[in-house]
């Protein structure tokens, strides 16, 4: 439900850094990376969330997997970090990920003002839909319009940083005006280096935002979306140790939430889900070799939310997770671990929603022009962040990204996950696919095509439904 700053799927165009700004700085960049947009590109794409575990398979690098510590991430840097920074060797685009890769020639612009460079942009887009409203009776098809302007603003400072994005997408139905929707946004991160093994890292969001018809979330009788206003924070402090690397820090979010409408055209209230839920956070990774490491990561939480009289839906929970960290070189990569997780509420009507999770992820590049993403996991969980309703998940992923040309790249992904609910007499399974191409005309425009297929089979044939969605997307940014 939650967009959160460095939840976007993989970076569609990342922006060119100085060349005047040190290695370090440069590295700091590329490690922020996920606040640029690959909604961009594939924005009209995001469907609603009809899964409880998405479907991401882009690892998280340092400094930034401090702050999603149940993230993939790469495996520490053994190299010291004065020898990293006083290495003006840029990574060669064939050493990153196919999907986030940038070549020459194909980097925005920007505007530089002083000290401060700008990436501004703007996407449109046309999507259809074969079942607007993810109904199992009524399928109704339509197509859509959208909209997204785009502003990112980051520093060149040589120590420190400040990375900040403003952005807004309007989706305009044809015929169903109900489902038009407007999100926006204002994200930002920043970073104080206290020493050269200590870093404070700070980012925030403030949004408004809709959950889509069809979400696990989303009122099962609603046909519009249901709007929320979210703010978010979070302070990490990150040291390194050696071969060690430890962070900690302290997350709130607070959500204030709209009303949908019901398909009698009655007012669906969801202001119960209204409230703030406070998190502390701590993860540990420590490098045997440079192709082998251990991670462990814990974090609680304290959901402070309104409920209804008589019905509370507060709680405190916990997750913890561990495991192992590979690479091999170029060719294989990977994280697994796990662990266990509780969430206890307070009404005794809910009880406490708990289990052991697990996870497991694994990318296989044959060639420098194909990666391969394999991803297992079994998470207990809620189907929002301000839900009551908590479900037993258990996921595979597969997917492929091929650079057919320095500026084409093919992606392709299935998905297949099984939910049993707590508390109720219900059990899903959903099968998802996606298939898109990205095309980089030159710095100053790209168009993307895609195709997505949801299909949610439950026992409870209200929540049944299958949809397509194809749309093309054309970009032109600075």
């Amino acid at each position: 439900m939650k967009c959160s700053p460095a939840s976007l799927v993989a970076d569609a165009i990342v922006a060119r850094r100085c060349a005047l700004r040190s290695a370090a700085a440069m590295r700091h960049a590329r490690r922020i990376a996920p606040w640029s947009a690959t909604a961009i590109l594939l924005g009209v794409a995001s469907p609603a969330n009809a899964q409880a575990i998405q479907n991401t398979m882009d690892p998280l690098g340092a400094p930034w997997n401090a702050q999603r510590i149940f993230e993939p991430s790469a495996l520490p840097e053994l190299e010291h970090r004065d020898t990293r920074d006083n290495n003006n060797e840029p990574v060669p685009p064939e050493d990153t990920p196919v999907k986030g890769r940038q070549h020459q020639g194909y980097e925005p612009v920007g505007i530089r003002s002083g000290s401060w460079m700008f990436n501004p942009s703007l996407m449109t887009g046309a999507l259809y839909d074969s079942n607007v409203f993810a109904s199992n009776t009524q399928k109704n098809a339509d197509i859509a319009a959208t909209i997204e302007p785009s502003l990112r603003a980051y520093t060149l400072w040589e120590r420190h940083g400040i990375d900040l994005k403003l952005n807004s997408q309007t989706t305009v139905y044809n015929q169903y005006s109900s489902l038009d929707q407007t999100n926006a946004s204002l994200k930002g991160a920043g970073w104080f280096d206290v020493a050269h093994d200590m870093i404070v890292l700070g980012s925030f969001q403030i949004a408004h935002l809709n959950e889509g018809v069809g979400s696990l979330s989303s009122p099962s009788n609603a046909i519009t979306p249901t709007p929320y206003n979210l703010f978010s924070g979070d302070l990490t402090v990150r040291k390194e140790w050696g071969r060690l690397t430890t962070s900690v820090g302290a997350r709130v979010d607070s959500y204030e939430f709209g009303t949908a409408r019901a398909q009698d055209g009655s007012i669906i209230d969801q202001s119960a889900r209204d409230g703030q839920i406070y998190a502390v956070h701590g993860r540990i990774d420590y490098a045997f070799s440079p192709s082998l490491g251990w991670f462990a990561g814990a974090e609680g939480n304290e959901r402070d939310l309104r409920g209804i009289p008589g019905s509370s839906i507060d709680s405190t929970g916990y997750r913890v997770l561990s495991g192992f960290t590979v690479g091999l070189g170029r060719l294989v990569k990977g994280e697994f671990g796990g662990g266990y997780v509780e969430q206890r509420f307070d009404n005794p009507l809910i009880g406490t929603v708990s289990g052991p999770s697990y996870r497991a992820k694994l990318t296989w590049s044959p060639t420098r022009m194909l990666d391969i993403h394999v991803k297992a996991e079994q998470l207990v969980t809620q189907t929002s962040d301000t839900s009551s309703t908590g479900v037993l998940a258990n996921a595979v992923q597969v997917g492929a990204d091929y650079e057919l040309l320095r500026n084409v790249v093919l992606s392709a992904s299935a998905g297949y996950e099984t939910d049993r609910f707590f508390g109720q007499d219900r059990r899903d399974t959903v099968t998802s696919t996606n298939a898109s191409v990205k095309y980089l005309m030159n710095r100053f425009s790209a168009i993307s095509a895609y195709h997505r297929y949801t299909s949610r089979q439950s026992n409870t044939p209200l929540f049944s439904y299958d949809k397509h969605q194809v749309g093309i997307n054309v970009t032109a940014q600075f």
